[in-house]
């Protein structure tokens, strides 16, 4: 019995419920990516850490969190999205209890890992829920978007909230404010979500280890480049990731099974993620920079000079819901890497003298509406064709290819593009790759079609081409 098949019809009120639970959930994973940043300094402070190891208080997380997503999503395929959520939030909020009692770097460190891991097994299983209880076109679209604005409010807000709380009562709690919460996200999914019985089945895991390592190690090897990149990591890491293919092959329950790559919308859409990850973190990244080392703006202040993008984003995200029944995925992508164009080209002109408004707010604009319409649109054709009982593993393998793609996008860009004008003409560069791949994509069902078919899934022979 597959985790869709054990699950009950429920009320529409219910479902909205449980997207809030998702959105919730997504959220926080996201927000801890980037509220410790501005708070770091605090953190050296009392805690004392040595040279670079500072750095690991954020890469630690970001490692463990896009190094475990596949697993994280065969987990919730085979336990089900109610005990994986669970599990998740338990995991990640006494991580973060761990993390605001840390008197010693390297417990926080590690605490900061094992944070990643609970948001590896959280993201994935929030959408399970979304493929499991959002069935018809309209709807899901509708849920994508929230799911993605989430997110982006989430990725966003992260600036601001710790500086709030690191200036207002501590850096501390940057991290326990998870800790209640979690336990109000614990409760809801245990009285909201329906239990499913697990599937039977061995646990592939030498394949878990292999392809977990692997991206791990090719991540940390790009991530810890500054003038070259660190060969023998992601060398490394791509033997592991080779080695991990051959196991898949030959596993009798994969984590990954290959036959997943041979959907359209999944292979195509998660090498889109992965070079939209690079877009997204040239624009959030790099323009929060400039405005602090080019403008002279404070961290806080920063974070402030990007919320109009914040907002735009979620606004557009909302809007592509509707959007995507009727227009279908290959338009939305079309129009947002037009608006990604305009916006990386325009940013690429500012320099010091740059006035905030014309040089920064509008161009920034025009990137995060790109972007509003691209994330959930991307999202929703990488696991539209998602097989009965496998929503988890293919939406792990959309959210491993987005965080994949920032995290490396980032070192990239940073190592590749030396300048703020060459970093933002190479993102306008990506953008032109992304529109050129996007036709490749599978076309959306007409919402009529879509209605007509509420409650089944769209397989892999019956979607458009």
């Amino acid at each position: 019995m597959t985790t869709s098949e054990a699950l009950p019809a429920t009320p529409v009120r219910s479902s909205w419920i449980l997207l809030a639970l998702a959105c919730a959930c997504q959220f926080m994973v996201i927000l801890d990516a980037s509220i410790v940043n501005v708070a770091l300094p605090a953190v050296d402070r009392d805690l004392g850490f040595a040279g670079a190891g500072l750095a690991w208080v954020v890469d630690g997380y970001l490692l463990a969190f896009a190094g475990f997503m596949l697993a994280g999503g065969r987990a919730a395929d085979l336990f089900g999205p109610r005990r994986m959520l669970t599990a998740g939030l338990l995991l990640f909020s006494g991580a973060s209890l761990a993390a605001g009692l840390a008197a010693a770097p390297a417990v926080l460190v590690a605490a900061r890992i094992a944070q990643g891991v609970g948001a590896a097994l959280l993201a994935p299983a929030t959408l399970v829920v979304i493929n499991i209880y959002f069935t018809g076109v309209r709807e899901r679209a509708r849920a994508f978007g929230a799911w993605s604005a989430a997110g982006g409010v989430g990725g966003m807000a992260g600036a601001l909230a710790g500086g709030a709380l690191t200036t207002g009562l501590s850096w501390r709690w940057v991290f326990l404010i998870n800790v209640p919460i979690g336990a109000v996200l614990i409760a809801l999914a245990l009285t909201r979500l329906a239990h499913a019985p697990a599937r039977r089945g061995p646990l592939d895991l030498p394949g878990a280890i292999c392809g977990t390592a692997g991206l791990a190690v090719l991540i940390y090897g790009v991530m810890s480049s500054t003038d070259r990149p660190a060969v023998v990591p992601i060398v490394a890491g791509l033997l592991l990731l080779g080695a991990f293919v051959l196991i898949e092959a030959r596993a009798a329950r994969p984590v990954l099974p290959l036959r997943l790559l041979r959907i359209r919308g999944v292979a195509v859409g998660g090498l889109l993620l992965v070079l939209f990850g690079a877009i997204a973190i040239a624009m959030w990244y790099f323009t929060a920079l400039f405005l602090q080392e080019m403008l002279g703006y404070s961290a806080l202040q920063a974070g402030l000079g990007q919320t109009p993008a914040a907002l735009a984003f979620v606004a557009v995200a909302r809007q592509a819901a509707p959007l995507l029944p009727r227009l279908g995925v290959r338009p939305l992508i079309l129009a947002g890497c037009a608006l990604f164009v305009a916006g990386f080209a325009w940013l690429a002109q500012a320099g010091a003298g740059t006035g905030y408004a014309t040089g920064v707010l509008v161009p920034s604009l025009l990137v995060a509406a790109g972007i509003g319409l691209v994330f959930p649109t991307l999202m929703a054709a990488a696991t539209a064709d998602a097989p009965a009982g496998e929503a988890g593993i293919v939406g792990g393998i959309a959210a491993t290819a987005q965080q994949a793609g920032g995290a490396i996008g980032l070192a990239a860009l940073a190592t590749l593009a030396s300048g703020y004008d060459r970093v933002f003409l190479t993102a306008a560069g990506i953008a032109v790759v992304i529109a050129a791949l996007g036709l490749l994509l599978p076309r959306q069902r007409s919402a009529a079609h879509g209605d007509a078919d509420h409650g089944t899934r769209c397989s892999p022979a019956t979607s458009g081409t």
